[in-house]
């Protein structure tokens, strides 16, 4: 794999944002409307995948004094946002600029439109002030604007843009788990460290946000309690389940600290990086080779999720945690068979775990997917392993990969609606 390439997709995919990277999206979508409307909107018409309604419904906005859902995300953003700020948009909201937002949605000036689309990542806001309108759309990823109008002008119809991700397809479809992990072993850590020092550093806070405060059902707190009261073993195991999912406690619940993310989400990049940080500071393991996990590990993730696309019925944390159990089998010493076998073994058993939107069960999601990270690699180190033919599993991990991704598109396509059915009822 052509090294600046890699780079190139790891620069793409690990980005901040401040959270859950769905309703910042819409937040972002408005925001450019109303900076190309040049004025604040009297009424907004935001149109939107079903993707989109289940990832935004019930997940708390950050600087929101605990919004939720589709009209708090495009107000905060319309009246408040910073479109220049990207999957930042609303960072800089305070709290004396909440009664602006909390009077527009009295208001009823925002109409949602459920937006008959096959694109899972789509949204395009129409903001109007009496007779001017703006319109801009995004399409596969959060920040992908594909066209802008103003007043029925079009201002940018990028077809070009009208693409799954920045970096070209097939680059993407050069990834394999055996040349990431020969890139983890060798490529230069000057390269990578600054990125992964920002991983450690954001995720890592937001983590130990989730352990002090009282977010969601707060797992990741209830975890380490019970570690100290003995009901839990004092084991790595543990521990590394509760630090990840102390993250998604506080990012699902509307925490404003910034997270990078992997793959478009948040709780992928804090599912794919905090158990490995956490496992390495307590093993006591050099910077250099928790950075070089940490690429195994994020690049694995992005990999697994080139297959299935940014948004489906299949949990995007299942694809961070399986990747985890490799990073951990890696961090052993274990040579590609191994790590092949540890990434298998937990595709093999959490694969059915179904995304039915952001929400706080999302990091309950995230202590399950470790403690299979953890069940998988310590299988793989002592050579068990999931075989070829048993299930979805394949006899080589690229075949079990591209399982997994028809599984998620075409398995799983009929879940992801009725999924939507139940959680918005007519």
């Amino acid at each position: 794999m052509n090294i600046q390439r890699v780079l190139n997709i790891l620069q793409e995919e690990i980005v901040p944002a401040q959270g859950c990277t769905e309703p910042i999206a819409l937040a972002y979508v408005c925001a450019k409307a109303t900076e190309i409307l040049g004025k604040t909107p009297k009424y907004i018409d935001i149109y939107v995948s079903g993707n989109m309604i289940k990832n935004v419904k019930s997940v708390a906005i950050p600087n929101s004094n605990g919004l939720v859902g589709i009209k708090a995300a495009c107000a905060m953003g319309a009246l408040k946002g910073d479109a220049s700020k990207e999957l930042m948009v609303i960072a800089d909201v305070k709290e004396d600029e909440l009664n602006d937002v909390e009077n527009y949605l009295k208001q009823n000036r925002i109409k949602v439109i459920h937006q008959d689309t096959d694109i899972p990542l789509y949204a395009k806001a129409i903001v109007f002030y009496e007779e001017e309108s703006a319109m801009v759309e995004i399409k596969h990823f959060h920040t992908n604007i594909t066209k802008i109008e103003k007043n029925g002008e079009n201002l940018l119809s990028q077809a070009c843009n009208d693409i799954e991700f920045n970096s070209p397809k097939e680059e993407r479809e050069k990834l394999s788990i055996k040349g990431i992990y020969e890139l983890a072993n060798s490529i230069d850590i000057r390269l990578i460290q600054d990125l992964f020092e920002q991983v450690i550093e954001k995720n890592s806070t937001i983590a130990q946000a989730g352990l002090d405060g009282e977010y969601g059902v707060n797992i990741g707190c209830m975890i380490n309690k019970n570690i100290q009261k003995g009901l839990y073993g004092d084991d790595q195991r543990n521990r590394c389940a509760s630090f990840a999912s102390a993250g998604g406690d506080a990012r699902m619940s509307g925490c404003s600290l910034p997270v990078m993310t992997t793959s478009g989400s948040g709780n992928q990049g804090m599912a794919a990086s905090l158990p490995v940080i956490k496992y390495c500071k307590d093993q006591d393991i050099s910077k250099e080779k928790l950075i070089r996990a940490l690429f195994f590990s994020h690049l694995a993730t992005i990999h697994l999720k080139s297959s299935i696309g940014r948004l489906s019925a299949f949990c995007g944390v299942i694809c961070a945690t399986s990747a985890v159990s490799g990073a951990l089998a890696y961090l052993q010493g274990g040579d590609y068979k191994t790590v092949s076998i540890a990434i298998t073994n937990s595709l093999g058993n959490i694969s059915g775990v179904i995304c039915d939107g952001a929400k706080a069960s999302c990091a309950m999601k995230i202590a399950t997917g470790v403690y299979s990270a953890f069940d998988s690699a310590m299988l793989a180190l002592s050579n068990r392993a999931l075989h070829g033919g048993e299930g979805i599993i394949a006899d080589d991990i690229e075949e079990t990969i591209k399982n997994i991704g028809l599984l998620a598109n075409s398995g799983m396509k009929e879940t992801d609606q009725v999924i939507l059915e139940i959680m918005t009822p007519s």
